[in-house]
């Protein structure tokens, strides 16, 4: 089961338009090494921290300085009716994403406003234990969480084909598939990020989101339909998947980002082997909206080039930069 463009009925939708296109997904993905989701049920707006029953001013406040910290700050409901007359608890997570200490905590709290102690500099450095010092009703959580974007009042994508997605998957998952608000690129819903690898999706079907969870379950991501992992730039999220679809790496938090440079992107394995990947800049044609309702224009997409493989020189780490060799310097004794 999948939400299909037949099922969507519409042809004039942005991630239509962009599916027929065949844009690519690698490199798309938002950019935050963690994020910070509330539970608001109700109706959200096309801003939906300041668009809700969430308090406005808390809400602009908060996000702000989420952002500073390089933090995403977002609601989540669970799938179905959004009524919220009765008063009840919000279900909070808070999730680091780099790899080798990614964690997420997770528990109610009766006000959001109670997130403003929430230290946002130990969530950013990855700090678990600053972390739930600093918001003691949150503890650690082991299973991993889906968000997918439903928020139609900021692009009527993400409701036509999202709601139906959150209502199968979590089927199959109770309590481990959210509705989010907006996730970023409206253009590939169903958008959907896998919590607390920060791993965004697109264009997800039911199938692949079962999937998603099955893998994450198990330490490994699902190569397909993979946008990027939100802890890297845009750039750095398309070297890493062109290198996972290369070797047919699974693992979660087998390779990290290690440099960048005006053309190219350094990937590193667990294991010390390295891939240079040349990025190119090219632009999209022919002009495309970036979510419904906007004007087509120019787009920029980045493709990958030419991948020169490689291995970490022993012992040459200077000024936070890895220093790579050829396999051809390894075997050869040239590597310094």
């Amino acid at each position: 089961m999948s939400a299909s463009h037949e099922q969507a009925g519409r042809s004039d939708l942005c991630s239509i338009i962009c599916r027929s296109l065949q844009e690519p997904l690698a490199g798309t993905s938002i950019i935050a090494t963690g994020w910070i989701l509330v539970e608001q049920p109700g109706p959200w707006g096309h801003d939906a921290i300041t668009q809700s029953h969430l308090d406005p001013v808390f809400g602009a406040e908060f996000d702000a300085e989420a952002k500073k910290a390089d933090l995403r700050f977002g609601l989540i409901r669970s799938p179905g009716k959004h009524s919220d007359a009765v008063p009840r608890a919000h279900r909070v997570y808070v999730a680091s994403t780099v790899p080798g200490r990614s964690w997420m905590l997770t528990g109610c709290v009766p006000d959001p406003t109670m997130l403003a102690d929430l230290d946002l500099e130990a969530v950013r450095h990855g700090d678990l234990k600053g972390a739930v010092a600093s918001l003691p009703e949150l503890a650690p959580v082991n299973e991993s969480i889906l968000l997918v974007c439903t928020n139609g009042k900021r692009d009527e994508c993400c409701a036509v084909l999202g709601r139906p997605i959150v209502k199968a998957a979590s089927a199959t998952a109770p309590g481990r598939v959210w509705e989010a608000s907006h996730l970023g690129g409206h253009r590939f819903a169903p958008t959907a990020t896998l919590l607390p690898a920060g791993i965004t999706y697109g264009h997800l079907d039911v199938e692949t989101a079962a999937a998603i969870l099955a893998a994450a379950d198990r330490g490994e991501t699902v190569l397909e339909k993979l946008r990027g992992r939100s802890t890297w730039t845009k750039r750095g999220q398309l070297a890493e998947i062109t290198v996972r679809h290369l070797i047919g790496e699974a693992g979660l938090d087998a390779l990290s980002v290690v440099t960048e440079d005006v053309e190219t992107v350094t990937v590193q394995h667990v294991d010390g082997r390295v891939w240079t990947v040349e990025e190119i800049g090219e632009t999209a044609y022919p002009r495309r909206p970036e979510s419904c309702g906007k004007e087509p224009f120019a787009m920029s997409i980045l493709r990958a080039g030419t991948i020169t493989p490689g291995r970490v020189a022993p012992g040459r780490i200077t000024s936070g930069a890895t220093e790579i060799v050829s396999p051809e310097a390894v075997a050869t004794g040239a590597a310094r």
